[in-house]
């Protein structure tokens, strides 16, 4: 194998160190997808993605994303990173959008610039899909939490924007901070279900600036926590606005997520409901931390 360039990056970071980290790979073309996965599951971040041609093909730069476990069809803060890197490392001008080609298809990521750099990135993400609601007596088991503190005015909910999450509404951050895993009920839970992995969230936060706070988990791909995770997140952007969360047809707000891991992270989520469903955008900033080689 001959040597491979990277980078690190944080993705829905305020600063350094915080975010979601991802490694990306600018010349992997040259790899299979046993390499691919062995390097993922070197890095152990929760994705590394790996650009396989440095040209357009078909409109969009061929990307194919990796967790330490397998392959998957798309992934939020690893399509902001891998278009980061795309417009510094290989467009290397500024650019107002670079579409990626991943497994769910082509999705844009829109650049915003102060002094020429990138500040804030959004991806478009697909049309929400809405799948079945699940029994509030059988998250609070998985969750170990009461089953009081389920906002039962909502459902739990399977959602899909590209990537499928279980959406769990909860009333405060007191129950949001108690969830543990029951590992045996989930892994039980999901052999039946479209999504693997679930996201919780609640109106409180720590931030008087931010609208929810989110926990995600995701154990079937080797992610025990995920500190910010932009496909779970743009699926609780449709599942806001189908479901009236706050009492309107659209929303434009802020999400912190990755507290109690020690990686907090900001996402920005905008959707709105129009005649051909709901139209999901989820922005934030990217941080270059490091960058070298593959030997």
């Amino acid at each position: 194998m001959t040597s491979l360039n990277y980078f690190i990056v944080d993705v829905f970071a305020e600063r350094k160190y915080t975010g979601n980290q991802l490694a990306v790979f600018t010349n992997a073309g040259n790899l299979n997808t046993e390499e691919m996965q062995s390097i993922a599951q070197e890095i152990n971040y929760s994705e590394t993605t790996f650009i396989t041609s440095p040209q357009e093909q078909n409109g969009g730069y061929e990307v194919r994303i990796f967790t330490p476990n397998q392959e998957i069809p798309f992934a939020g803060h690893p399509t902001l990173g891998t278009g980061y890197i795309l417009q510094q490392a290989i467009i290397q001008q500024p650019v107002e959008k670079i579409t990626l080609n991943l497994g769910v298809g082509q999705i844009p990521v829109t650049i915003n610039y102060t002094d020429g750099l990138p500040e804030w990135l959004w991806m478009r993400q697909n049309t929400p899909t809405f799948y079945s609601e699940i029994p509030g007596e059988a998250i609070a088991e998985i969750l170990q939490i009461d089953i009081n503190g389920i906002d039962s005015r909502f459902p739990i909910q399977e959602v899909s924007t590209g990537l499928p999450f279980i959406i769990v509404p909860l009333k405060d951050i007191s129950t949001l901070k108690q969830i543990n895993l029951n590992k045996e009920k989930y892994f039980q839970l999901i052999a039946n279900t479209e999504a693997k992995c679930i996201l919780a969230f609640c109106p409180e936060t720590y931030h008087p600036d931010n609208h929810l706070h989110v926990r995600v988990f995701c154990d079937y791909v080797g992610i025990p926590e995920d500190p910010a995770t932009g496909s779970a997140n743009g699926c609780l952007a449709g599942y806001l606005v189908e479901h009236g969360y706050f009492g309107k047809n659209q929303i434009d707000i802020r999400v912190e997520q990755g507290y109690e891991i020690g990686r907090p992270s900001l996402l920005l989520l905008q959707a709105e409901k129009n005649n051909t469903g709901i139209d999901v955008n989820v922005g934030g900033k990217v941080i270059l931390v490091a960058q070298g080689e593959f030997v």
